[in-house]
Formats: structure tokens, sequence, C-alpha cells
């Protein structure tokens, strides 16, 4: 069974959570724009960090979805990382490149939903 964009967006918002990503937020893209219905964004601590979210999005959205990105992009820091799934384009930053883009800003017109930090133990 495929999952819809959003199932999708949600699951890659739970991957990015497991690997503690924080203030992890998706946007629904659809209403104005043509390529991509949701972003994902969310923050690591450091580049390695950030890199260590892609990793565990990548591996397990194959591993339990089936799915693998349409495109990556990652700058020579790791402070920003793409991960284009079509109909979902996640985005990590390190705290410092997301206060510097200001996706949320820059799309501040779109419907947002905060994904609240699953409780632990």
């Amino acid at each position: 069974m495929s999952l819809t964009s959003y199932e999708q967006a949600r699951a890659i918002a739970a991957f990015a959570q497991d690997k503690l990503a924080t203030e992890v937020v998706i946007l629904e893209m659809g209403p104005v724009c043509s390529y991509t219905d949701y972003f994902v964004i969310c923050t690591g601590q450091n580049a390695r960090q950030t890199k260590s979210i892609w990793d565990e999005v990548q591996m397990r959205m194959k591993k339990e979805h089936g799915l693998l990105p349409r495109s990556t992009a990652i700058d020579d820091d790791a402070t920003w990382i793409v991960g284009d799934y079509l109909d979902v384009v996640l985005h990590v930053f390190t705290p410092e490149a997301r206060d510097f883009y200001r996706l949320e800003d820059l799309w501040g017109d779109v419907p947002q939903e905060i994904v609240e930090a699953a409780a632990a133990g």
C-alpha cells in the first residue's frame, strides 16, 4: 500500500524525531507550489546531527516504505540538507542555517503543523 503525501510527511517527521531532530514543522505547500505537496523542516544541533537525521530518514523510508529520494543536496558544511521525495521535500538545518534561510517566514501564508515530540519513555 502506498502512502499519501501527508502520510509520507508524517513518516519523515517521525523518523527525523527518532534522531532527535527539533522544531519539526510540516508546511502544506500544495496551494502555492507546483512541485511538491509538503515541506518537512527540522533542526539538528550541528552538522553531524543533520547528517545523522538525513541518514535515518533515508534508510527508514527505503526500508519501511520502499521510497528513495529523487534527489539530495547537501551543502559543504552539512548545515542544510534537502531530500526531495517529490510529494514531500525534507529540509534539515543547523540552528544557524535555519535562522538564516527562514523558510517558515518565506512560506508563512501556508498551513503549518508543528509536530510535537513523542514523550520519552
